[in-house]
């Protein structure tokens, strides 16, 4: 599932479209075949979290990428590099630019005054401007369940918006700290302000890595490294699922996750 750096990154490839007119749109998604977003002028594209705005004229398309979902962007009438029946959305606008989203995880159109109220659950972005200003909220809010695992709770997108399976799994191993442990137990605030600091160091990288090396396959120290010795001491790496229960409008809460440890660095 992309990070909220991620999103930030193509909020921001978009961005010279706003102020342009859509001359076509086409939703291939069940619930929104008839509707339709030509006519209407892109006035700001923008993240919040791991989802992905478009204000357009009083509209808001609202999208999510979850695990597959991407963005392509080409000229109208260029061969699509992606298969059609994969794409869910397809934008054109002025300047002959032909905008696909493909395999989204989540399309909804919905009018632009309603924001606050659809999205108003998540926490604060760490990538927003307002995170200065916010960073104590989502401190309070994770230590507000001082029995939670501190993973669940980094994860969870009440808390704070942006964290990812990825950045969580890197905080812990960085941080020294079990992904089960206690948010009691943890240095929960100390690991809220790296996750900030790794997320917007990221953001100007080619290649998101918590290692400092960009080479492929060594971004990271233990994410995805399942049964490879740690870079840091040569312990294998292990793995595990934490979390359950139901899920809750993805905010990431409760679903149940795979997370990757170094049982000598990160001790239980």
């Amino acid at each position: 599932m992309p990070e909220g750096d991620s999103v930030w990154r193509l909020a921001h490839r978009l961005q010279p479209l706003e102020g342009r007119e859509i001359t076509y749109s086409q939703f291939r998604v069940p619930q929104l075949a008839t509707a339709t977003l030509t006519g209407h002028t892109i006035d700001r594209v923008f993240p919040r979290g791991k989802h992905l705005l478009w204000d357009c004229s009083g509209l808001m398309l609202h999208t999510h990428l979850r695990m597959e979902g991407t963005w392509r962007i080409h000229p109208v009438g260029q061969r699509w590099s992606l298969p059609a029946h994969t794409a869910r959305v397809v934008v054109r606008v002025t300047g002959d630019v032909e905008l696909v989203g493909h395999d989204l995880g989540l399309v909804e159109l919905w009018p632009s005054a309603q924001l606050d109220r659809r999205l108003g659950w998540l926490g604060p972005d760490l990538l927003a401007d307002a995170w200065p200003r916010e960073r104590d909220e989502a401190v309070r809010r994770v230590l507000a369940d001082p029995g939670r695992s501190i993973g669940e709770a980094l994860l969870d997108q009440r808390n704070l918006a942006g964290i990812g399976n990825e950045y969580r799994a890197e905080v812990c191993f960085l941080s020294g700290v079990h992904p089960a442990r206690p948010v009691s137990d943890a240095p929960a605030e100390a690991m809220i302000d790296l996750s900030a600091k790794l997320m917007r160091g990221n953001l100007d990288s080619p290649v998101r890595t918590f290692t400092g090396d960009h080479r492929r396959g060594h971004t990271t120290f233990v994410f995805g490294r399942n049964h490879r010795p740690c870079l840091r001491c040569g312990t294998t790496i292990v793995s595990a699922t934490l979390g359950g229960g139901s899920s809750i409008a993805d905010s990431d809460a409760g679903q149940e996750r795979i997370i990757w440890w170094c049982p000598t660095c990160q001790p239980s």
